[in-house]
């Protein structure tokens, strides 16, 4: 899988995929990112993205053509791309959207907006998708484009190392417990629950389901 980023601060990106899962999987080729400014694709030596809205209004607006530019140039010749405008009122972002994603492409554009939008017409001419990872609002689209880019790498074959370890597809209990079974904090004891312990697999599950289900 590889991830295209279509952002004005590509340094934010580096602490988070120089670690842990990312960065192994990087390291393995399992994915891979690269990552488009749109400064470089400004005709002006200021290297402007921005101008003010049409029809007045606070802030600015990211410019149509840099942006553009930019995710022409991440598509290049490629047959399976998904493009896709991270917004607050765009479609919401699920792990079943994920799988679909990891399944049926091959290369993903995130486009990530900052100010107060990026200019309708960026949607029309690239034929994308906007997508949301929550209800509410953030500084820009890089954050969410991290996430999105966790969450679909995690479906890529090898990244996880074991299938197993997708909490999705598994009875995940929103409890979970480590050694030692006993701890103790200002004089009061906090046990591991005794199911736990038993070593019986088939309550265990059962156990867990049970969780599930009451924090649904």
């Amino acid at each position: 899988m590889r991830f295209h980023i279509i952002t004005i601060f590509p340094e934010m990106f580096q602490s988070y995929l120089g670690e842990s899962i990312l960065a192994r999987a990087i390291k393995k080729k399992k994915i891979s990112f690269s990552f488009y400014n749109p400064r470089d694709f400004t005709d002006d030596k200021h290297r402007r993205v921005d101008d003010r809205p049409y029809g007045g209004g606070p802030g600015m607006v990211m410019r149509a053509e840099p942006v553009i530019a930019a995710a022409k140039k991440a598509r290049g010749r490629k047959k399976k791309v998904k493009t896709i405008i991270l917004s607050p009122s765009g479609k919401q972002f699920t792990n079943a959207y994920a799988r679909t994603l990891a399944k049926k492409y091959t290369d993903i554009i995130l486009i990530s907006g900052r100010y107060e939008g990026i200019d309708a017409r960026v949607k029309k001419a690239l034929r994308a998708e906007e997508v949301s990872v929550g209800p509410y609002v953030l500084t820009g689209g890089e954050l969410p484009a991290m996430i999105i880019a966790d969450v679909v790498a995690r479906q890529v074959s090898g990244v996880l190392g074991k299938s197993a370890s997708l909490e999705e597809l598994r009875t995940a209990s929103p409890e979970v417990y480590t050694r030692p079974d006993e701890i103790v904090v200002s004089s009061k004891k906090y046990k591991v629950p005794k199911i736990l312990l038993s070593g019986d697999h088939a309550k265990i599950e059962r156990w867990r389901e049970d969780k599930q289900k009451k924090k649904s």
